[in-house]
């Protein structure tokens, strides 16, 4: 096989978890994605409650913005459940997209939800997407994002409404990985969820199951080397992985999984500014810094301090909670979703187990 075929198959599997099947390397100007197969029509699917762009009425939202360490303003809603009782401390949850989505794409419904059972709850854009500040857009710096979750902790523990010392977090794909990686290091996270968690950095690493060789892994990080050159001398940012723009007869389940909610009104939204062709799309250059990611290495050093690991019971990133799972300690709980694929718990409410995690997060941030 010709060394180009090689990459491009490898980073078709392994890119991002918004689609780890999803393209070929993007060209020279990064958003082109050539298929000579013919283009397939598709309706997205509603089913099972659908509502990712959900607007409730219970809550009051207001849009709010912080430093993180770096001075980088951070982005993000805080959602507030109506009729809080005025000069009382509630509890707090942080909550984190899909890796290269914004807040508007899961994490406002998640928070909505929550707010709507009590806590005040904070969705953000993380570093380099969305609202948030960073150069270049759609970078990849996975220990900034988790300094992100951190800076958020310090923006509600500095609320008159928030008890700081009942702040949780909850992360949702790629988010999740980067949750854990905060909460290793920062202790005033008090319960930790995960949602289709990708380990991020295993999944660049070995690809799902394990389908990458070594060799592989070395010949996207020559590519993404060689990259720098280009970039560095003026040439066009290149741009890997992420949402097909289009389907064909040979796309793939998993890229239909992506596509259904990224490139339909279902969940598509393109922050002002953005182009909606690099959308969910880090560039080539950054992306390869998760292959030096670890979540969950010293995950264990998080008890006991609990742990919630969601995942579908049909998803395809299942073996990154399970794993998690496995290497996490007490206390810890596995909840597998019935029926569910991956992209299923972004946004279809009548599968999302909110009861599981209004229980969790209730009983592990009750006052003390």
């Amino acid at each position: 096989m010709k060394k180009k075929s090689i990459i491009t198959r490898v980073l078709t599997v392994i890119a991002i978890c918004l689609v780890l099947s999803a393209t070929i390397v993007a060209s020279k100007t990064g958003v082109g994605f050539a298929s000579k197969s013919k283009t397939v029509a598709h309706t997205p699917d509603m089913s099972n409650g659908a509502d990712n762009f959900y607007k409730s009425k219970k809550v009051n939202m207001q849009e709010v913005s912080f430093k993180n360490q770096y001075k980088m303003k951070v982005a993000g809603n805080l959602f507030i459940p109506k009729g809080l009782k005025k000069n009382t401390k509630n509890p707090a949850i942080i909550v984190g997209h899909p890796m290269g989505a914004v807040k508007e794409q899961s994490a406002n419904l998640y928070a909505q939800k929550m707010a709507e059972k009590g806590f005040v709850t904070l969705s953000l854009d993380l570093s380099f997407w969305g609202k948030s500040e960073g150069q270049p857009r759609n970078a990849v710096s996975p220990d900034i994002y988790a300094e992100d979750f951190s800076a958020a902790v310090d923006f509600l523990g500095t609320q008159k409404i928030v008890d700081r010392d009942r702040i949780g977090v909850l992360g949702v794909c790629g988010s999740g990985s980067f949750a854990i990686s905060a909460a290793k290091l920062d202790p005033r996270m008090k319960a930790i969820a995960t949602v289709s968690m990708y380990d991020m950095g295993g999944v660049n690493r070995n690809g799902l199951k394990h389908s990458q060789t070594l060799e592989q892994r070395k010949k996207i990080l020559e590519e993404a080397a060689e990259q720098r050159y280009v970039e560095f001398t003026g040439g066009k940012t290149k741009y890997t992985g992420g949402t097909v723009l289009e389907l064909n007869e040979n796309s793939t389940a998993i890229e239909r999984e992506f596509y259904d909610f990224y490139r339909t009104p279902r969940g598509e939204y393109t922050p002002k500014g953005q182009s909606s062709q690099l959308t969910t799309r880090p560039t080539l250059t950054s992306n390869v810094k998760f292959m030096n990611f670890y979540p969950f290495e010293d995950i264990e050093t998080i008890s006991p301090r609990p742990m919630l690991f969601i995942a579908g019971e049909n998803a395809h990133s299942r073996e990154f909670s399970e794993e998690a799972y496995k290497l996490a300690g007490e206390p810890k709980e596995l909840y597998i979703v019935p029926g569910a694929g991956h992209v299923d718990l972004y946004d279809r409410v009548n599968l999302i187990p909110f009861d599981k995690l209004e229980s969790f997060f209730k009983e592990n941030l009750k006052k003390k």
